[in-house]
């Protein structure tokens, strides 16, 4: 029983550590970038996670670079009161003096553009650069996961009108 115990600790602990993954540059860390499995068919795919500035001065997250992907863009997502889904370019996204603020479905994210032809599987991994306006430069690895129902966070895309 001792021994079940601690295969099922030492598990979770391998899984965890699987799963999480903090890089850190100045004052900024960045927890877990991750993006989602798409079809090769899919052109585009967000990229999300988390960045605490324990500084005490603010900075900006300004880029993202992928030397396979032909455009990143840095976006938000909004919802107006009649339920229409807006998707904004931003040229930067602040980060507060000992805040941290999170890249996430239905909000802040990255956008990666001009995919077709090229598949994420779960497990793949995508090298990139942040580029901060403080901080400088950052590589971080952006884990290619399994997308569960909680990833769609309030984004209905029922009322999306698609084309071919």
């Amino acid at each position: 029983m001792k021994f079940l115990i601690h295969a099922a600790f030492a598990a979770l602990l391998t899984t965890t550590a699987a799963f999480a993954h903090d890089y850190t540059v100045a004052d900024l860390i960045v927890a877990h970038p991750k993006t989602f499995e798409k079809a090769q068919a899919v052109n585009v795919a967000g990229g999300y996670l988390s960045i605490e500035n324990t500084g005490s001065t603010p900075d900006m997250l300004l880029e993202v670079q992928v030397a396979d992907i032909p455009r990143i863009e840095l976006h938000l997502s909004e919802t107006d009161a009649n339920g229409v889904a807006r998707m904004t370019k931003q040229d930067g996204i602040t980060l507060p003096a000992g805040e941290t603020v999170t890249l996430q479905p239905g909000g802040l994210h990255v956008m990666f553009m001009g995919l077709g032809g090229t598949a994420f599987e779960e497990g793949d991994k995508i090298n990139a650069t942040l580029v901060f306006e403080q901080a400088g430069k950052l590589d971080v690895v952006f884990n290619v996961e399994a997308r569960s129902a909680d990833d769609h966070k309030g984004m209905d895309h029922s009322g999306h009108k698609m084309s071919d």
